[in-house]
């Protein structure tokens, strides 16, 4: 398949639906964190756009590909099939496996107005809502499922757009935070195109595994996100 005919299958509405998903316009509050990457720049660890490119990669492969996308990837498919009570149980198991406060209160918040966008601006249908308003305090990754699931988004398409909206506000945090031009924020973005791909594909794999395989064991991101915690002085919520 050609990259046209790749761009013809997709099709146009279902490429509106991925920009909108991927949009900063999304009022979700997406922005106002930086998951600890806000301390590794207030402690030295990070000081220039090598050391920022390196933090975010290695937390989008170590930490965003080994547990939230494979759970986000199962969650789509969990909703897709009609099971809602294993979507229930993703929400759950996102939820415990924060190590931090802020990193809980996260995705609580991202997921809570991401529901709330859904039923305000009318972006999922009377059922659909109904299915999502069953979870007491949902999580971003499992709510973002059912937004894509709703919208018969391709799987694999809403992978990469979930990891594209992650590195954007990463990149974006560290263009504030360090703070970096907008030239060095953009060398990040073109040299993570073969990293997301990577990603996409170990995440697939993962997301079919038994979920004793996906990991959460990245202490660097946990003692990041804890110290920031205490910081005195911050732009960021995480």
């Amino acid at each position: 398949m050609t990259p046209d005919s790749e761009h013809r299958a997709l099709g146009h509405g279902a490429l509106i639906r991925l920009l909108h998903l991927a949009s900063t316009m999304l009022p979700v509050g997406a922005f106002s964190y930086s998951q600890g990457l806000e301390w590794a720049v207030e402690s030295g660890t990070i000081r220039d756009r090598a050391e920022a490119e390196h933090w975010i990669f290695d937390v989008m492969c170590w930490s965003v590909g080994r547990f939230e996308a494979p759970l986000l990837v199962a969650a789509h498919r969990a909703w897709s099939d009609g099971g809602d009570a294993e979507a229930i149980e993703l929400d759950a198991l996102m939820a415990a496996t924060r190590e931090s406060r802020e990193l809980l209160a996260e995705t609580v918040q991202l997921g809570y107005s991401l529901r709330r966008w859904c039923r305000d601006a009318g972006a999922v249908d009377s059922g659909w809502l109904a299915r999502i308003e069953c979870i007491e305090n949902p999580t971003w990754p499992v709510m973002f499922a059912a937004v894509a699931a709703a919208w018969k988004m391709e799987v694999r398409a809403m992978l990469a757009t979930y990891l594209w909206t992650w590195l954007e506000n990463q990149v974006s945090a560290a263009i504030k935070a360090i703070p970096l031009g907008q030239t060095d924020g953009q060398k990040i973005l073109l040299a993570a195109a073969p990293v997301l791909e990577q990603v996409g594909n170990d995440v697939m794999a993962l997301s079919v595994q038994p979920r004793e395989n996906w990991s959460t064991q990245c202490p660097g991101l946990a003692i990041a996100s804890s110290c920031h915690e205490t910081q005195y002085s911050r732009l960021f919520r995480s």
